[in-house]
């Protein structure tokens, strides 16, 4: 089986192509074992490339390294952007992919026939719905406070972003305990298919600084959407502009509005290497 690697900020997939086939080819067990950093490939989640169903340029099946499918992941269609530009026969500087989120608008930044950098149209945040907690009134952007298990409370802003996030501000990301409420959060009853959890410290209007922890993952060195969670909490709140720099573990995405209040995220993404599967390998049925 041949397989691509990529990484977006750090953020890094596992790209297979299934344009033919149509759909993901491998079941959620072999995704777990493909993602495996010690025995298998190694990645934070598993992208299928695969033929559109609504009139797009192609379609994004994303599945976390738990096996579990994400609606959507700004990291990982920027990865999948440059894979169909450069290795997919789509030759276009302006993208529509479908994604368990809508179709994305993805305009590229091509010099000499490679692709430097992709602005995802994230589209409008969503305060409220069946994914958030019910105390979050719908079209209302408004901080909630979540009892932990172990007692502790915690003042956060959540919101979709086509997938749930819950943002906590903090005075500093490297002493944040990522690790130990990060699971505790995202795992939280109040959210019926869990969350990603982003700690933010904002440095002034137009920068911050931004830890995650990803549903199905962990703490990753950066996301997409989760980045784009944070821009919308702090413009929300007060505490940033409409145009702002993130810092991840991984390095650095901007974001910004454009007038009509659709999100923008803007970065690069990296070919890492191409590579294939050997018959020694056991994290694959015999099927395949």
């Amino acid at each position: 089986m041949i397989f691509y690697k990529y990484h977006g900020t750090g953020n890094d997939f596992i790209i297979l192509n299934a344009m033919d086939g149509g759909e993901p080819f491998l079941d959620p067990p072999e995704m777990v074992e493909l993602c495996r950093r010690n025995t298998g490939v190694g990645a934070d989640g598993v992208i299928f490339a695969c033929p559109p169903l609504s009139g797009g340029d192609a379609r994004m099946r994303i599945f976390n390294a738990d096996g579990s499918e994400a609606e959507m992941c700004g990291n990982g269609i920027r990865c999948l952007a440059k894979f169909l530009y450069q290795r997919g026969g789509i030759s276009r500087e302006t993208m529509f992919v479908e994604t368990g989120a809508g179709t994305k608008e993805l305009r590229l930044s091509v010099e000499g026939g490679r692709v430097r950098e992709v602005d995802v149209d994230m589209g409008l945040p969503e305060f409220g719905g069946p994914d958030l907690p019910d105390s979050v009134e719908a079209g209302t952007p408004m901080e909630i406070t979540l009892d932990l298990p172990g007692g502790e409370k915690v003042h956060a802003l959540c919101l979709s972003m086509g997938n749930p996030h819950c943002v906590l501000f903090v005075p500093r990301v490297e002493g944040a305990p990522v690790r130990e409420w990060g699971p505790r959060i995202e795992n939280h009853p109040c959210f019926p298919r869990r969350t990603n959890v982003e700690f933010v410290e904002v440095l002034d209007q137009g920068r911050m600084r931004v830890r995650v922890w990803e549903r199905g993952v962990g703490e990753t060195q950066a996301c997409g959407t989760g980045a784009c969670a944070a821009f919308v909490a702090c413009v929300h709140s007060g505490r940033g502009a409409t145009s702002m720099e993130v810092s991840l573990p991984g390095g650095e995405l901007r974001i910004y509005a454009d007038p009509g209040g659709h999100v923008h995220l803007v970065g690069g993404a990296v070919e890492v290497f191409v590579g294939e599967t050997s018959p020694e390998w056991k994290g694959l049925s015999d099927r395949k």
